[in-house]
């Protein structure tokens, strides 16, 4: 192994110590990731994340003049090594089907504005909105009373403004499919708020490789008008 460079009669201590400094350097050899990707800015990925959600609500508030929303949710979950957090418009469809039945089967369009914050430990950390349409199928029991329990099960389009989410996560594809699984209850007196949890899967489908998806575990409350 080579040793630094040999100090010159004429030349001052502070050579060597610059020749160290650049061998040092030398450490990272080409197959490291960029620098950017691998330190992290915990506050300024902290401010990013708020500045995206305030404008997702911002947006979402002057879409309700244009949209027919019902209703507004909040989610957050979990997965991959990445935080989410969501905020929703829903439109209720007019029609419900089974409705002599203890369940009846109805449903509602879900248009949402959300922000992923991942923290890998490989780096490469990419703070991504992700903007979605989704056509959203619901059982609930028929009878309604003070707590009415529901499943639902949705497939839906989601736009990413990152197809790389971290260093092992490249989802190829700005263009993702998403479909969730959900359970919750509808409560209170006018039967107009939502809790419920929610299995979420993303991916592309197959449209490009690799595709590894991304899974999350949501818990998410809504506010029906």
């Amino acid at each position: 192994m080579a040793g630094l460079p040999a100090l010159q009669r004429s030349e001052p201590g502070q050579v060597r110590k610059e020749a160290a400094t650049t061998t040092s350097c030398k450490c990272r050899g080409l197959g490291s990731p960029p620098l950017l990707f691998t330190t992290t800015d915990g506050f300024l990925h902290t401010m990013i994340k708020k500045i995206y959600f305030i404008l997702c609500a911002l947006t979402l508030l002057v879409a309700k003049s244009a949209y027919p929303a019902d209703a507004i949710s909040i989610e957050a979950g979990y997965g991959d090594h990445t935080n989410m957090e969501r905020l929703s418009l829903s439109h209720a469809w007019e029609t419900r089907w089974f409705t002599d039945h203890t369940w009846s089967l109805g449903g509602y369009w879900d248009a949402s504005i959300g922000t992923w914050n991942p923290h890998a430990a490989t780096g490469g950390n990419q703070v991504t909105t992700d903007f979605s349409i989704t056509p959203v199928w619901r059982a609930r029991q028929t009878k309604i009373g003070s707590v009415t329990p529901f499943v639902e099960l949705a497939v839906g389009v989601h736009y990413l403004s990152q197809s790389r989410i971290f260093y092992d996560k490249n989802m190829s594809t700005h263009f993702q499919f998403g479909d969730h699984i959900g359970a919750g209850i509808t409560v209170g007196e006018k039967q107009d708020w939502d809790v419920m949890v929610r299995f979420q899967h993303l991916s592309n489908a197959g449209i490009q490789n690799p595709n590894p998806g991304i899974n999350f575990l949501q818990l998410r409350v809504g506010h029906w008008f």
